[in-house]
């Protein structure tokens, strides 16, 4: 096949409100990285970016922000990585289009899982949006802001001017999302059919813009992708006073909190890092998560959902293992009797939890060997039934689903945490280990899924069986698997009692298996 590849001074050329940016064109779609969306002081609300002369190339990535501590390579197989320079001018975007030429596409969004503490917009290889912006003809963003103490560090007792720094990385997000309403229209986008979607921390960044009454009307529709996480990503309880006072204290800062915007930011992180431990400890306010205040309403499973963003359409789901299937067995369904993992089970959690739980295990999931009930999901599943059933209690647009499909390394392994991302994407070419029979059809019934949903608001098309919005005693979920199908309630009993009889077993595991673990 011979790519054909186009960047010149007449080529890939738009204009926004800052000034003409140039791109480059490959294989049709025309391309631009590290467009600027606004700039920020540390720990203050982002400013809009002056204007610039001239054309500015946008064919080189941005930087991403600075991460606490450098992560370990290792699960690569599972899901592949990439890194990037980091830096704290990071507000930047990247845009895949067909064309720049006045047409109203839909618009995806992308935001970046690693929940509000790491990540990238292209972290993850399977996070490029050419094949969706190709296949799909759609315009695709994706989005850094910042993160960890830099986007999440609430010093509000300090002043009006960090009113809101316990919030820094959503307010990034926001100004994201008005330069879209601004200057899309000029990549061949619709303003006004902006559709969100994100993974894990992404998701749940999906969850508080919604809740956050600034996003108001810079976004019709979301897609919400294992990322409600419950206790993993709760908001920050309490204020900063004290974190900040520790912060100084360590770094030998006489008190005077503007010191703490000047500090190297590696400096600023090792003293984070020592000081963390102790206050994670006591249940202080240690930051790098929202900060519930004037801004934000907080959490809606503590706080109820705003009436103003219930009318959104919103497609919120998981993966069938999602940590559960980073941790290794030596064992797998398919390699046992019925009789064989039935046993396994009743042996790990005793013959009374088993009891209770074969039985309806065999009903959500009769596909299955017993020995699977050990890997299913619950930590981020239960949130997810219990956000369904409060949200579509107030509308007819809420969708659920499940991805169901094991993955052929190690003799096999039942679906892991990002698992589905590659097929949102339309990108499972680029991950070799997901590639085995099935994977073009279930790929298309889940891209095609997306697009339908980001295009009106209802995820149905001719490759799927009918998928019915849920209500608040029905959760209609598409079941994503080689038998795809649509399932009522069919784990509705079973997950409150996996996580009460296997909660504090998978908090152990947990800890023994996934220190080094990258998602």
């Amino acid at each position: 096949m011979v790519h054909h590849f186009a960047c010149n001074q007449d080529t890939a050329v738009t204009d926004t409100k800052q000034g003409k940016v140039r791109g480059y064109v490959y294989d049709g779609i025309t391309i631009f990285k590290g467009i600027p969306y606004a700039k920020a002081k540390r720990f203050h609300a982002p400013e809009p970016i002056e204007p610039w002369e001239g054309v500015l190339e946008a064919v080189n990535y941005g930087y991403v922000c600075p991460l606490l501590e450098l992560p370990k390579p290792n699960g690569e197989l599972n899901v592949p990585h990439r890194y990037w320079v980091m830096n704290e001018d990071c507000q930047n975007l990247n845009v895949w289009t067909p064309a720049c030429d006045g047409e109203k596409r839909p618009v995806l969004v992308w935001l970046h899982g690693g929940g509000f503490e790491s990540g990238s917009a292209i972290e993850h290889i399977a996070y490029e949006g050419e094949n969706m912006c190709r296949i799909g003809q759609v315009v695709v963003v994706s989005i850094n802001h910042r993160l960890n103490i830099l986007g999440y560090c609430d010093l509000s007792a300090y002043g009006e001017e960090y009113a809101n720094s316990g919030n820094a990385g959503t307010d990034d997000i926001i100004a994201a999302l008005r330069w879209i309403q601004e200057n899309i229209a000029g990549f061949g986008g619709d303003p006004d059919n902006v559709t969100l979607f994100g993974q894990s921390g992404g998701g749940a960044k999906i969850t508080t813009l919604l809740q956050t009454p600034a996003a108001d009307g810079l976004f019709a529709k979301g897609i919400n992708m294992s990322g409600v996480i419950g206790p993993l990503l709760a908001d920050s309880k309490g204020d900063g006073e004290e974190l900040a006072i520790a912060l100084m204290a360590e770094m030998g800062i006489d008190g005077d909190i503007h010191e703490l915007e000047t500090v190297p930011y590696d400096r600023l992180a090792e003293a984070y890092r020592r000081v963390k431990p102790e206050f994670a400890a006591a249940g202080k306010y240690t930051g790098c998560t929202p900060c519930p205040n004037a801004f934000y309403r907080g959490t809606p499973d503590e706080n109820g959902f705003r009436e103003e963003t219930a009318q959104i359409p919103l497609l919120a789901g998981t993966v069938y293992g999602e940590f559960s299937g980073f941790i290794p067995t030596p064992y797998h369904g398919e390699e046992l009797t019925m009789e064989e993992g039935a046993k396994i089970v009743k042996e790990t959690v005793g013959e009374e939890a088993a009891a209770e739980l074969l039985p309806l295990f065999a009903e959500a999931y009769p596909e299955r060997n017993p020995v699977d009930l050990l890997k299913l999901d619950f930590l981020f599943r239960l949130p997810t039934q219990q956000f369904i059933r409060q949200r579509s209690a107030g509308n007819q647009c809420t969708y659920s689903y499940l991805f169901n499909q094991d993955l052929p390394i190690n003799g096999g392994s039942v679906p892991w945490h990002c698992a589905d991302v590659p097929y949102v994407f339309h990108n499972t070419e680029m991950v070799p280990s997901i590639q085995e029979e099935g994977v073009t059809k279930l790929e298309a019934q889940i891209f095609d899924s997306v697009i339908a949903f980001a295009r009106t608001g209802d995820p149905n098309h001719v490759g799927i069986p009918h998928w019915p919005v849920s209500a608040p005693g029905e959760e209609q979920t598409m079941v994503f698997c080689k038998n795809t199908q649509v399932r009522c309630n069919h784990d509705a009993e079973l997950i409150p009692l996996l996580a009460k009889h296997m909660g504090p077993m998978f908090e152990r595991m947990m800890r023994e298996n996934m220190g080094d673990v990258q998602h």
